[in-house]
């Protein structure tokens, strides 16, 4: 059987981009003029996030796996390990700052003078008994699982990375003997990526249940007296984006536009499910057409899902603040820089938690006492909008670098890389 055309596979993803456009615009459409109808497709959506995170463990098994096993030593496992380490550090707390700069500069809380007896802590209380169950060494603790199979079935991406970065150094060192094995992981990938195509297909109308689903249950409405936090989240993380990851995509010699532009699906469906895992296979081979080592890719991507999450720390501390003005909680500079401290670590030891952006809000306030944990209630409606824009920050934060690391090793396809952003590659993901 042979493979599509280019220009076939161009094609029919051409049309489900313009398919999930007239999906998200439907579902909106739907959730405004009959909520009741959008608040009950939410089922569409939370189906389509099932079947992609059903094949995500998978994904980045093989991945990783055969990746590690093509490597020519294993030392540069390690090396690409530790650079992708040291710019997810550098980035995220680069992104903390930002989040508080643009609180103390925007001010969105300042007026709204609320009186900590009338905040609901009841609305909040299960998001903090959940922080408070994932403490940084639990954290380090989830990673391993229980079993080898447990790992497949607990929905934990790195324990999944764990146990392929053990077998692929494992294969590597059977060398010639472990080639069949080699080949059969290389065609089981090809057979996943397949999975993954088909479930692509059901993107719209995934992507439509879940939009109409925000829209109906939660109303543009509701957004209204918080507008100015939204606007200012909102902002805060397209300047990340455009200047900050800018530069460094200008400095990898492209514009972060043309990185948008290529990943424009990936984003479409990051939109419209509010979830970043929905696009990860995607996003693992466009970044592997575009010129990026299946290695390097299998490491940065799976790791940064979990360690690099900009748009989540702009939130973090960006609602932090909010909160403590909204309350007429005066943070000095030292207590402030406490609060980034704090964030730095509990943004970790959260990660890869469903809802992590809340959660992990939540353990940075626990344990910053001046402000109200109950403050959280504010901003509890309108976080679903919010929600969207952390995911398509952190994918296009994850894309980048990808890309970097892949620069850091001297191993990027420039020439493939300029082709793919251009849409002249031969090879359509």
């Amino acid at each position: 059987m042979s493979l599509p055309s280019p220009t076939h596979s161009s094609s029919r993803h051409k049309s489900l981009y313009l398919q999930v456009i007239v999906a998200v615009v439907t579902g909106v459409l739907v959730g405004y003029f009959f909520p009741n109808i959008g608040a009950s497709l939410r089922p569409l959506g939370d189906g389509f996030v099932k079947l992609i995170k059903m094949v995500i463990a998978p994904v980045i098994f093989l991945t990783v796996c055969t990746g590690i096993a093509g490597m020519a030593d294993l030392k540069q496992t390690g090396r690409v390990a530790g650079k992708a380490m040291t710019y997810f550090l550098f980035f995220s707390t680069l992104a903390l700052i930002l989040g508080m700069i643009v609180a103390n500069v925007v001010r969105p809380g300042a007026g709204l003078h609320i009186k900590r007896e009338s905040l609901d802590s009841g609305a909040v209380a299960s998001f903090v008994t959940e922080a408070h169950s994932h403490s940084f060494t639990e954290f380090l603790m989830r990673i391993i699982p229980s079993t080898t199979a447990g790992a497949f079935t607990s929905g934990e991406i790195l324990q999944v990375l764990l146990v392929a970065i053990l077998f692929g150094i494992s294969l590597a060192q059977m060398g010639t003997a472990g080639e069949k094995v080699l080949d059969l992981f290389r065609s089981l990938t090809s057979l996943v990526f397949g999975v993954v195509r088909l479930v692509m297909y059901a993107a719209p109308i995934g992507a439509f249940g879940a939009m109409a689903f925000t829209v109906g249950k939660f109303g543009v409405a509701s957004i209204g007296h918080l507008f100015e936090l939204v606007l200012a989240f909102y902002v805060t993380a397209i300047l990340f984006v455009c200047v900050i990851l800018g530069t460094i995509t200008r400095l990898m010699g492209f514009s972060i536009l043309r990185l948008l532009s290529y990943l424009k699906e990936e984003l479409l469906i990051v939109l419209g499910t509010s979830s970043s895992e929905s696009a990860l296979p995607g996003l693992i081979t466009k970044l592997e057409n575009a010129g990026c080592p299946q290695g390097v890719v299998g490491l940065v991507v799976p790791m940064g899902y979990s360690f690099n999450l900009d748009g989540t720390n702009i939130y973090m501390t960006l609602a932090a603040l909010f909160i403590a003005q909204a309350t007429d909680v005066h943070l000095s500079l030292g207590e402030q820089v406490a609060l980034l401290l704090v964030a730095m670590v509990s943004s970790k030891g959260a990660a890869g938690v469903t809802g992590a952006g809340f959660i992990t809000l939540a353990a940075t306030l626990s344990v910053v006492p001046s402000v109200p944990v109950a403050g959280m209630a504010l901003i509890l409606g309108i976080d679903r909008f919010m929600s969207e824009c952390r995911s398509l920050t952190n994918l296009v934060g994850n894309a980048v670098a990808a890309i970097v690391v892949s620069r850091w090793e001297n191993s990027l396809d420039t020439v493939q890389l300029h082709a793919a952003l251009d849409k002249k590659s031969s090879v359509e993901s």
